[in-house]
């Protein structure tokens, strides 16, 4: 890509977005096409096809989407299937038709079948059934990877995918029903933590309200008291998780150096053409958990629900393409968690 290429990043303000905004600007781009939701639904077909006409990006990042976390993917279902392959369909097309010289698309690890065999390579895509409770999102990712090997093949266009593994980082979700697993154990833990020591105005400014009691109140209703914390599950599950600019790094990486024809190698293997991004390192969420614990300085129990859904047993990617390709992680979990929590109390 050239310096002054006109570059297009879909959810530009989001955790993964905003991390790739952010590496590019530190590698010298300057030319971005920046819509928040208000200004572009990228549900919506006319306007899409009318952004891409008026602004015609040469490069495009397709880092939108509707995301959550457990809770989230398994109440939300209808909305998490049909506005993520709306958002794709509009922007991989509209990609096509005003020739946008490469696209990159960010899709998510839980496209692999839940008993995958561990790590998960990326020719385990479609050998067995998804985890149920993430089964909807898991789907429009799957199709997202296939309309951009299916553009690829029968119309030329240059179109990678990127599958990443858990994100985390700067100006994530820390929603206390909708966040990912370890945002949501960092607030969960660091309102435990002003619960105890009695800090009523840190705690009430944290949640936006005005009234202590109330404050309690909400915490009680997710789990958090003065002395525990509930959480869902064993904590068995193990995962693995990435440092979102270290993403962030891995796909300019790969936008500036690597091509589809690069990755599609031989006839034989052309179905699995997309990337998995990660780390090659897991760990249980259980220990995630105390890991958080010693971090942000929380002092009560952890109370794990073995009632509610675990999720897939165990998530590891297989990097291994990627490290051919030339591209490793920098960032090591512990450190990574140390930089988020300062990240959530700067924000």
């Amino acid at each position: 890509m050239n310096k002054t290429a006109k570059i297009y990043i879909a959810g530009h303000r989001g955790l993964v977005g905003s991390a790739i905004v952010a590496e590019l600007k530190e590698l010298g781009y300057s030319n971005f096409v920046r819509r928040t939701h208000k200004e572009l639904d990228l549900t919506n077909q006319q306007a899409t096809a009318q952004f891409f006409a008026t602004e015609k990006p040469e490069y495009v990042f397709l880092a939108a989407a509707s995301v959550g976390g457990i809770v989230a993917n398994n109440t939300y279902r209808a909305d998490f299937i049909y506005k993520n392959l709306m958002i794709q369909n509009n922007v991989i097309h509209q990609s096509y038709l005003n020739g946008v010289k490469k696209l990159l698309f960010l899709g998510s690890t839980c496209i692999y079948p839940k008993m995958a065999p561990q790590p998960m390579s990326e020719d385990s895509l479609l050998t067995g059934p998804l985890e149920y409770t993430n089964e909807p999102y898991a789907i429009a990712k799957i199709a997202g990877i296939k309309m951009c090997e299916s553009y690829n093949l029968q119309y030329g266009t240059n179109f990678i995918s990127v599958m990443p593994t858990n994100l985390y980082g700067p100006n994530d979700n820390f929603d206390l029903q909708k966040s990912h697993v370890l945002p949501a154990l960092i607030r969960k833990m660091h309102l435990g933590k002003l619960l105890m020591e009695g800090n009523e105005q840190a705690l009430c400014e944290d949640l936006g309200v005005d009234s202590y009691a109330f404050a309690k109140a909400e915490l009680q209703k997710n789990g958090i008291t003065e002395n525990n914390i509930a959480l869902w599950g064993t904590g068995t599950p193990k995962r693995e998780f990435l440092w979102s600019h270290d993403m962030a790094k891995a796909c300019v990486y790969l936008m500036e150096n690597v091509d589809f024809k690069e990755v599609k190698g031989t006839v034989k293997d052309i179905k699995n053409t997309h990337l998995n991004i990660g780390t090659g390192e897991d760990i249980a969420i259980k220990d995630l958990a105390e890991m958080i614990k010693v971090t942000v300085g929380y002092r009560g129990t952890l109370d794990w629900d073995a009632s509610k859904p675990d999720g897939t047993p165990r998530k590891l990617t297989d990097v291994s393409k990627l490290h051919k390709l030339g591209w490793k992680h920098e960032v090591g979990l512990e450190k990574g968690v140390e930089m988020m929590y300062r990240a959530y109390l700067n924000s």
